[in-house]
């Protein structure tokens, strides 16, 4: 008897991606014998819980990595793989991303014959979501022939500027869902573990990621601020609005590491780089949220780890005369959801589009607004943020307003999140001070990531060719 986990109209590629992770020995994905504990019919709440929790789950997946890319995380370790742009493989990142979407599809289909359409926005929102990580991680993927009606083990890759065409009509079509007046079922609130089944947030949260999936394309001619301005205008009210997944059992994936960390089973030290950006090296201003964020060392100061060159201190590893991630910190303490997309975000986003649409009154207060958002989300005490705010190098006023100054603050509002690389490799890494890892095999900064194993064992016919990963993705050139 074969138990139907994903809709067999769909492509059988899916099932492939990372068969041996899930069910070595088993047939394709959809023969998985007669186990009578699988569901062979899940409900389209059941599915909605599965694609909210795996999308927050992803969001920290692609995070983790980034975060040692945009240098918020570094190796205790000298010379880890990650911190000096060695390859490595994220077979399983990519996996999930497409497990997600895969659930994703199913949802929407079974939403579509029912008439839910609330289901098949969520479902088209977050297909966007997962597809913009992996595009923005490898640049091409498949997607046309891994999600349609034609079975195949080996999909061809569809192009960047396919991928991103894709992204911005499933938005659009989500918010045309979300839309809908007769939907035949409402989001369940206790399995739509983003908004808790509040479709005003998520028609808010379309909104946001279109103007993020706009605002990317800075570098290209056919950029538009005023679009993204547009969208900005019906996206997040407040914090209220975040796009961020609870979590089932409290525990916080950047706070385990933590947990982790402080039984010596190291990970999360933060890098220098973040460290003297906040602690007052790098801008000769003490950024409050630096003691929200990390813990004071055994010294009492606040250290960072330099990318690619490892445990600085005089003493073992364990001793904490270096910063780490910290369960302390109101983002990442064992109860914190997992956050996908910010009002603070969203701020920046606001701040830059003006800037560069030449509006400037509304740059500088998006600006500060995401300023104070940012600190709120950290918890800084409102004399610590205003006191930081009231600096002449932070309030430089609308005509003195620079784009290193919107990234430089979008940079700290963004810790841990994989939009941040996103936006360095915008900002050509241009932080003030920002250094390149030790002993790294890169020339430049690192600006993708290699195909994953899995793909080359399973796919290599479709495969791009491999470039430097301090090739610029599409959308990071003119």
């Amino acid at each position: 008897m074969k138990m139907r986990l994903i809709n067999v109209t769909k492509s059988i590629y899916i099932g492939l991606l990372s068969a041996t992770l899930f069910f070595q020995g088993c047939g394709d994905y959809f023969d998985v014998g007669n186990n009578p504990n699988l569901v062979t019919e899940p409900s389209l709440n059941s599915l909605l819980s599965s694609v909210t929790h795996r999308t927050g789950m992803n969001a920290y997946r692609y995070g983790s990595t980034a975060s040692y890319y945009v240098q918020y995380l570094a190796s205790p370790s000298e010379g880890s793989a990650t911190d000096i742009y060695d390859i490595t493989d994220l077979s399983t990142s990519w996996a999930e991303a497409y497990y997600a979407m895969s659930d994703a599809y199913d949802m929407i289909t079974a939403a579509e014959e029912s008439g839910a359409n609330l289901h098949v926005g969520v479902g088209k929102l977050l297909t966007a979501y997962n597809l913009s990580l992996v595009s923005d991680t490898w640049d091409s993927a498949p997607y046309t022939e891994a999600f349609s009606r034609v079975e195949t083990f080996t999909p061809v890759y569809d192009s960047p500027e396919q991928l991103y065409q894709t992204i911005g009509q499933l938005i659009d079509e989500a918010i045309v869902a979300f839309g809908s007046t007769d939907a035949t079922m409402a989001l369940d609130p206790t399995l739509d573990l983003i908004h808790g089944g509040d479709v005003n947030k998520w028609i808010r949260t379309a909104y946001g990621l279109k103007a993020r999936y706009l605002n990317k394309i800075s570098k290209k001619s056919a950029y538009n601020p005023q679009a993204v301005l547009s969208a900005l205008d019906d996206a997040y009210l407040s914090a209220e609005d975040d796009m961020k997944m609870g979590l089932f059992s409290g525990n916080n994936p950047w706070a385990s590491i933590a947990i982790s960390n402080a039984n010596s089973l190291l990970g999360g030290w933060l890098s220098s780089n973040l460290i003297k950006h906040v602690n007052g090296e790098t801008y000769g201003i003490v950024d409050p949220r630096v003691a929200k964020i990390t813990d004071l060392t055994v010294n009492g100061n606040y250290v960072g780890t330099p990318n690619g060159g490892g445990n600085q201190g005089p003493l073992a590893n364990t001793v904490h005369d270096e910063c780490y991630i910290s369960t302390n910190s109101p983002v990442t303490t064992e109860e914190a959801p997992v956050y996908i997309m910010t009002f603070e975000e969203l701020k920046f986003v606001e701040a830059e589009a003006a800037f560069r649409a030449g509006l400037t009154s509304r740059a500088y207060e998006a600006y500060l607004a995401g300023i104070r958002a940012s600190m709120a989300k950290f918890q800084v005490a409102a004399a610590a943020r205003d006191s930081y705010i009231a600096e002449p190098s932070v309030s430089v006023g609308a005509s003195a307003l620079t784009l290193d100054l919107i990234f430089k603050e979008k940079y700290v509002a963004t810790y841990l999140n994989f939009e941040a690389w996103n936006d360095a490799r915008r900002h050509d890494y241009g932080y003030q001070s920002f250094q390149m890892p030790l002993g790294a095999v890169l020339p430049t900064f690192i600006r993708q990531v290699a195909i994953p194993n899995s793909e080359i064992v399973n796919n290599p016919g479709n495969i791009p060719t491999q470039v430097s990963l301090d090739s610029p993705l599409w959308w990071d050139k003119p």
